[in-house]
């Protein structure tokens, strides 16, 4: 007997290849497609940061603005899916820090599941970049299945 999830199963991507094999595995473990919320995240950005459009000394004006941004995400996003065979599921984008936006969206639609990649990394790239899949696991409210890299040691 197969694992068939019946309720909502929320897989955060950042568009990688470990993202692909997330919707895939989501898909397969839901009873129908329009179960599976395809969530991005598109990180606020620290408007006082070097660089920010607007921060002292930022270069020149024309830099993206949030709405800009959210725009090439919700086209990417789009023939993301398209390219992978992935119809009728729902994209979901929104604004904020990944690891506290996946976790509160999957609260707010009552999640069944969130399966969500992580790129397995460990000692000093890890600390760097923290991870994001650590952090879900510890603040969702639902069972978290993570898909592992294959190649991560």
């Amino acid at each position: 007997m197969a694992w068939e999830i019946t309720g909502t199963i929320v897989v955060p991507i950042d568009f990688s290849g470990m993202s692909v094999d997330a919707v895939g595995k989501a898909c397969e473990l839901a009873a129908s497609p329009d179960l599976v919320h395809v969530l991005h995240v598109v990180p606020t950005l620290d408007q006082i940061a070097p660089g920010a459009p607007g921060a002292p000394g930022a270069p020149g004006h024309g830099l993206p603005t949030d709405d800009d941004r959210r725009a090439a995400v919700r086209q990417h996003f789009s023939e993301f899916l398209h390219q992978h065979g992935y119809h009728g599921v729902r994209d979901v984008v929104l604004d904020g820090e990944p690891d506290t936006v996946i976790a509160e969206y999957a609260a707010t639609v009552n999640a069944e599941l969130i399966v969500i990649p992580s790129h397995g990394y460990g000692g000093f790239k890890r600390l760097l970049l923290g991870s994001v899949a650590e952090h879900v696991v510890r603040s969702a409210q639902c069972p978290v299945l993570v898909l592992r890299r294959s190649d991560a040691e």
